[in-house]
Parts: C-alpha cells; structure tokens; sequence
C-alpha cells in the first residue's frame, strides 16, 4: 500500500493566527506535522496569505475595496509567502513547489492532465506543492472567491484521500450551541443539507469566505467520495491530533 494523500487548505486567518500578519511558528507548525507524518502521508497544500503578506510590506490606495488593488497586492504578497514557506520547510527538510492555478484550468480537459501529471511529478519526488490562486490573472467573473472551492477541485483532480480545512473554530458547531454561546462541534455528518441548516452567514476578517464555502466544498468533495474534515488551525499540531481523533472536528463522510 502507497501513501494516503491529504490535501490541506489553509487560509489567512488561520496562517495570520487571527492577526495582520503571517505567522511564521504557524508554518513552521504546518511544516513540524508534515515531517512527522512523511512515512504515512503525502501532502499537497491549498495555501491562501499571499494579500495579508503583501500588506505586512506595502500600502496601496484603496487597499481593501478595488479589486485590481487585491490582485496587485496578491502579487507583490505571493513571492514573499513562499519565501516563508521555503524558509520554514526547508529547515525541516522538506522541498516545496509553487502551483499557481485559475478557474478556467478545471474547465479544459488537457490543462487538468497537465496539473495532475506535474504534481504527481513533484510529490513523487519528495517536493510539497505549495498551491495558490492565480490572483493577478483572475477577473471578477473566474475567481474562485474562496480558496475552500479551489481545495475542493483540486483534491477531486488529484484522487487524494482526506480534505482538511483549517479554520478558527472547532468544525461546524450546531446552531442552537451558538445561541446558547456554549459552541457544541457537530463531529459527524452525512447529509450536507442537514448541516447547511446549522450554519451562520459571518466571515472571517482575513478570508473570503466562511462556513458556506466550506460545506459547498465538502459538497464537491464528498461527490467524489473524498472525506472532508474541518478542523481548528489555531491549535498547534492540529493535523496531528485530528488523525489520533484527539481534538474535537467536523468530518463529512
């Protein structure tokens, strides 16, 4: 028996921990689990950041509203991210790659063969696809809008075999447990229409999206038969203890 392959999403409040800028313990806790894992697993990595990294540097006009302005700042961010990445990563042992990838690469039969053939490539030989979109290119009308969509379409493509989606809470809590401020993590799901009923309309401050992106991709996932978890990336060594069943999270099967 080969590796199971996760697909890990990361977003920028969970890479930030909840503040302006990107926290470099975050990646290097991201980068500690990886290693850990390396006999069992092979990673590939959904990574958004690369804004809230580019605001750590530079200040343009109309920083949070004009959507040419994100796409300059995602690419002034990008290389910086990576950088951290590389730098992290690299003192652990691990290799790392960047994938830059657009909606409309999931529409043309040949464009998909190519992304999985180069991955492939590059796992197998011991490098972590470090993927992002490709925010400069992107246009109103193909933006995925959340990296969670990219996540989910990337791990369909590439077969793997768990989705896990950090975020900033313990999974999905109920509804009722939220009211009540006693959050209460809903731990199995299989109906996803039963879960949409439980969830809020809030967003994160950093993110573009917020739990309806998450269960609209454990919906694409879950079409594929590809188990989705959503798990806390605050914590430190979250994967880890999302494996050993040791904290509490969200997994749609």
């Amino acid at each position: 028996m080969g590796k199971k392959r996760i697909l890990l999403k990361i977003g920028s409040n969970t890479l930030t921990k909840e503040t302006n800028h990107i926290s470099r313990g975050k990646i290097e806790d991201l980068g500690i689990q990886i290693a850990a894992l390396n006999d069992e697993y092979e990673f590939i990595i959904v990574s958004s950041g690369a804004i809230a990294a580019a605001k750590q540097f530079v200040k343009l006009d109309n920083q949070d509203k004009d959507v040419f302005v994100k796409q300059a700042l995602a690419s002034i961010g990008q290389p910086h991210l990576m950088r951290i990445y590389n730098e992290n990563f690299k003192d652990l042992g691990l290799n790392t790659s960047q994938c830059l990838l657009s909606y409309s690469d999931f529409e043309k039969e040949q464009t998909k063969k190519n992304i999985v053939n180069t991955i492939n490539v590059l796992v197998k030989n011991n490098y972590i696809p470090i993927i992002n979109e490709n925010d400069t290119v992107a246009t109103d009308e193909i933006r995925f809008g959340d990296n969670d969509k990219l996540a989910a379409l990337t791990a369909v493509l590439l077969n793997v075999d768990i989705l896990i989606i950090a975020t900033n809470t313990n999974g999905i809590y109920t509804k009722n447990s939220i009211h009540d401020e006693n959050p209460e993590t809903i731990k199995l799901v299989n109906d996803l229409k039963s879960l949409e009923k439980e969830i809020g309309e809030s967003k994160s401050s950093h993110g573009t999206g917020g739990m309806q992106s998450k269960i609209e991709a454990a919906g694409i996932s879950k079409a594929a038969n590809i188990e989705t978890w959503i798990v806390n990336g605050l914590n430190d060594n979250f994967i880890l203890k999302a494996l050993k069943d040791e904290i509490p999270f969200t997994k749609i099967v």
